[in-house]
C-alpha cells in the first residue's frame, strides 16, 4: 500500500527525485497550460482563490498536470492533502483517512483534501464508499482518471463531483517547459551546464505527444547522455530509445496506439486493425478498455451501414467479460476483423453533430402544441395535442405534419451514404422526404 501524507506547504519534491517532480509548478501562475481552467477569471481558478473548495473529477491524458494541480489547490486553499492511490489501498484505508480527516476538521478546522489518483481502478463499491463523506463534506475528494468518467466512476459518485477536463499540452508549452528545467538552477538542469537549442526541446515535445512529465523524463535522460554539454539528435534519439523501454506500458503510447487501431479500422484494413489491437493487449491496456473503443468505432464509423456490428461489438463485451484471458481475446480479434470489412458510414455520427449544434445555437423553443401530450383537460383546452394526425390510421402509415420547431422547420441532418444497409435507408429516406414535400401542410 502506498498511502502517505503532506502538508500543503511541503507538496513539492526533494531535489533527489526525478526532474518532472522536482519541476512541478509551486504556484498557479506557474502552471503552464490549461487556461480554460486556471485562466484569470476562470471558473476553478475563481473558486480556488475564493477558498469554495468542492470535490471534482480531473479527466485528462498522462503528463496534463492532475496531481500537480490537486496539490496547488491544497496549497492555494491551506487545506491538508492526502495522496491516495486506488492502485494500491481499499476500503480499509479509505475509512482510515476519513476517520482522520473528521478528527483535524473538529479540533483544528482544517478541511482534508482527498487525492485519489487513477480513481476509475476503484471498483462500484470502492467508489461507493466516499460518498457519505463526500455528502457531509468531511473530505474535498478530488479523484484523477485517464478514463471518460462517465464509464468508470459510477453515477452517484459523479453527480457529487465537478468534471473538469485537462487538455494535453501544446508543442510550445512542452518547450517552455523544458525550457525552465534547463535554466533552473535550484531544482532543474542550471547547475549541470546542459544546454539545448529550441529545435531540440521541440524534437522532445513532438516525441512527448502532450505529456509533460513525458518529455521532463526525455530531457533528464538525453542531459545524462550529453554529461553536461549540447542535447544533440542522437542523444534524443537515444534517450527516447530508453524512455520506450523503460514506460512502454505507461500512457505515451496509449493514444498513439488508438489512433493506429481506429484509422486501420476506418480505412477497412484488417490485417493492420488486428495487428494494432493486439499490440494494444500485448502492452496491458484493459482489455474492456479496447472493447469500449470497438463498440464506439461500431457506431461511428459504421453506423446504419451495418447495425449489426454495434449487436456484434457489444456481445463481444460481455463475452470477454463472461471468458477473461486468454480465451477473450480470440473475441475481440473476431470483433476486429468484422469491423474492419464491415461497410463504412458515419452519417450518424455527422447528423449527431449537426443536430447537437443545433441544440447548443438555436432557441430552446417550445414544442408544437398539436404533438404535445394531453393528459389532463386543461391541457386539452390549451390545445394541447389539437390537430395531431395519428400515422397509423393514414394511407402507408405517411402524415403531413410539422414536427421541429418553426425556426428549424426543413431542417435535414441525416444523410445516409450510399453503401451497406445504409443504401436502402437513404432510398427510404429520399422517398419520404419526396413524398413530405409534395404533401407538405401549409
Amino acid at each position: 500500500m502506498e498511502l502517505f501524507e503532506q502538508p500543503a506547504s511541503a507538496a513539492g519534491s526533494t531535489p533527489a527525485g526525478p526532474l518532472a517532480d522536482r519541476m512541478r509548478p509551486r504556484s498557479l501562475d506557474e502552471v503552464v497550460g490549461q487556461e480554460h481552467l486556471l485562466g484569470p477569471g476562470r471558473v476553478l481558478r475563481t473558486a480556488l482563490e475564493r477558498g469554495e473548495l468542492h470535490s471534482m473529477i480531473l479527466w485528462g491524458p498522462p503528463g496534463s498536470g492532475k496531481t500537480t494541480l490537486a496539490s496547488l489547490m491544497a496549497r492555494v486553499a491551506g487545506a491538508r492533502f492526502v495522496a491516495f492511490s486506488a492502485v494500491l489501498s481499499g476500503v480499509k484505508e479509505i475509512r482510515q483517512v476519513v476517520a482522520e480527516a473528521d478528527v483535524e476538521r473538529t479540533r483544528r478546522r482544517v478541511r482534508t483534501i482527498l487525492f485519489v489518483d487513477e480513481i476509475h481502478r476503484f471498483n462500484r463499491a470502492q467508489q461507493d464508499a466516499f460518498l457519505p463523506h463526500v455528502e457531509k463534506g468531511t473530505i474535498v475528494l478530488i479523484g484523477a482518471t485517464t478514463e471518460n468518467p462517465s464509464f468508470e466512476v459510477n453515477s452517484a459518485l459523479l453527480s457529487r463531483c465537478r468534471v473538469y477536463v485537462l487538455r494535453p499540452l501544446g508543442e510550445e508549452q512542452l518547450v517552455a517547459i523544458m525550457k525552465a528545467a534547463v535554466a533552473d538552477t535550484e531544482r532543474g538542469l542550471g547547475g549541470a551546464g546542459v544546454r539545448a537549442t529550441d529545435d531540440a526541446l521541440r524534437a522532445i515535445a513532438r516525441l512527448a505527444n502532450g505529456d509533460a512529465r513525458g518529455g521532463l523524463n526525455v530531457l533528464e535522460l538525453a542531459a545524462q547522455l550529453a554529461d553536461g554539454g549540447a542535447i544533440t539528435e542522437a542523444t534524443i534519439r537515444e534517450a527516447s530509445q530508453r524512455r520506450t523501454l523503460l514506460y512502454d506500458k505507461s500512457g505515451e503510447e496509449h493514444y498513439n496506439l488508438i489512433s493506429a487501431l481506429h484509422k486501420s479500422l476506418r480505412d477497412s484494413d484488417p490485417d493492420a486493425s488486428l495487428y494494432w489491437m493486439t499490440r494494444m493487449l500485448d502492452s496491458g491496456e484493459d482489455a474492456l478498455y479496447v472493447a469500449r473503443r470497438l463498440v464506439r468505432f461500431a457506431s461511428e464509423d459504421v453506423g446504419n451501414a451495418d447495425p449489426q456490428a454495434l449487436l456484434l461489438t457489444l456481445a463481444a463485451k460481455e463475452a470477454y467479460d463472461f471468458l477473461g484471458s486468454p480465451e477473450g481475446e480470440l473475441v475481440l480479434a473476431q470483433a476486429t476483423l468484422y469491423l474492419a470489412l464491415a461497410p463504412k458510414s458515419n452519417a450518424a455520427y455527422v447528423a449527431y453533430n449537426e443536430a447537437r449544434a443545433d441544440v447548443d445555437a438555436a432557441p430552446a423553443e417550445p414544442v408544437p402544441l398539436h404533438i404535445r401530450n394531453a393528459p389532463t383537460g386543461l391541457m386539452k383546452d390549451l390545445g394541447y395535442g389539437k390537430g395531431y394526425q395519428y400515422a397509423h390510421d393514414a394511407p402507408d402509415a405517411r402524415v403531413s405534419q410539422e414536427h421541429l420547431p418553426d425556426s428549424l422547420r426543413g431542417r435535414q441532418y441525416y444523410r445516409p451514404v450510399a453503401r451497406g444497409l445504409e443504401a436502402e435507408l437513404a432510398h427510404r429516406l429520399a422517398e419520404w422526404r419526396r413524398w413530405r414535400a409534395e404533401n407538405r401542410s401549409a
